[in-house]
């Protein structure tokens, strides 16, 4: 079965990334997702993203993947296509957000874990900001996707209105189910229902800290089937879709690599069946990059 992962770091990984072009084969992944990470705190927002877009043509020409930047794109598979992780990147301007869009960029996550001009992350109180709405609507109305993902609840709920009332899909793009697991990370039930009425997806993520108190392969396993279930039983098959976070932070004990993937789309084929399944693993993905990529 193929998959589509909305959310790697190993673009900014330092050290060996898992996300390669051998293990991606191996996994039988039709596109990854590459994020343009930006941290917060060191300033210099948008240089560090516009060379972050060198580094991701770099790495498509050794590794032989091609960038997705059109839904026509995705037929050929073997596709990686570029997002931003942190408004920061735009740097307070909606002229940095085009030049990023005509760069490559396709999806951009709001918030990291600190405040930004566009609004309030994971665990604080708040939406977005004035700027941060425009920039959501700016997003809708240019084919970038909006990625609520380490943002608060506030934002997620403002994010969602503005993409319903423009027609777009709001992402969430490596999020968990925070009725399985209290982390602030993970989506309350009101955030999922929220991104399921805009015909976005949940991306499941593979963070051993957001999934449960049980490190151990088995404990994960049980975890990432027991969010998938519950995002599913609160937004409804065409929500859940896959955001390993692989490169991001240390390796998941049950999928280390892309070329574990095999084992959690067998597990999912086997709790939800082969329809559902290929749904949460390619098709709802697919159908949001579809609305919005045109």
């Amino acid at each position: 079965m193929k998959y589509i992962d909305l959310h790697c770091d190993a673009l900014t990984k330092e050290g060996v990334a898992v996300v390669t072009a051998e293990n991606l084969k191996k996994g039988g992944c039709a596109l990854q997702c590459f994020a343009a990470f930006v941290d917060g705190t060191k300033g210099e927002g948008f240089a560090r993203a516009f060379s972050l877009c060198g580094e991701f043509d770099k790495m498509c020409a050794r590794e032989g993947l091609h960038a997705v930047r059109r839904a026509s794109d995705l037929a050929a598979g073997g596709g990686a296509m570029l997002t931003v992780e942190g408004g920061e990147a735009i740097g307070g301007s909606l002229e940095n957000l085009a030049s990023l869009y005509a760069r490559g960029v396709r999806m951009m996550t709001l918030t990291w874990n600190c405040p930004n001009d566009l609004g309030a992350p994971n665990g604080k109180r708040g939406g977005l900001t004035a700027f941060g709405r425009a920039c959501v609507e700016r997003m809708c109305e240019m084919g970038m996707l909006a990625d609520v993902s380490h943002g608060s609840d506030g934002l997620l709920l403002d994010a969602a209105g503005i993409c319903r009332r423009k027609g777009a899909p709001l992402v969430a793009s490596h999020s968990n189910a925070r009725a399985v697991f209290p982390h602030s990370r993970n989506l309350a039930d009101e955030g999922i229902r929220a991104v399921a009425e805009s015909g976005g997806v949940v991306g499941l993520c593979f963070v051993e800290k957001f999934l449960s108190a049980d490190g151990s392969a088995e404990g994960q396993r049980a975890a990432l089937l027991a969010h998938a279930r519950h995002i599913v039983k609160v937004g409804g098959e065409e929500v859940l879709a896959l955001g390993s976070d692989f490169d991001g932070t240390s390796a998941n004990g049950y999928i280390k690599s892309p070329a574990d993937m095999p084992k959690l789309l067998f597990d999912l084929e086997r709790t939800f069946g082969g329809r559902v399944a290929e749904k949460i693993a390619y098709g709802n993905a697919r159908r949001v990059m579809e609305n919005i990529l045109g």
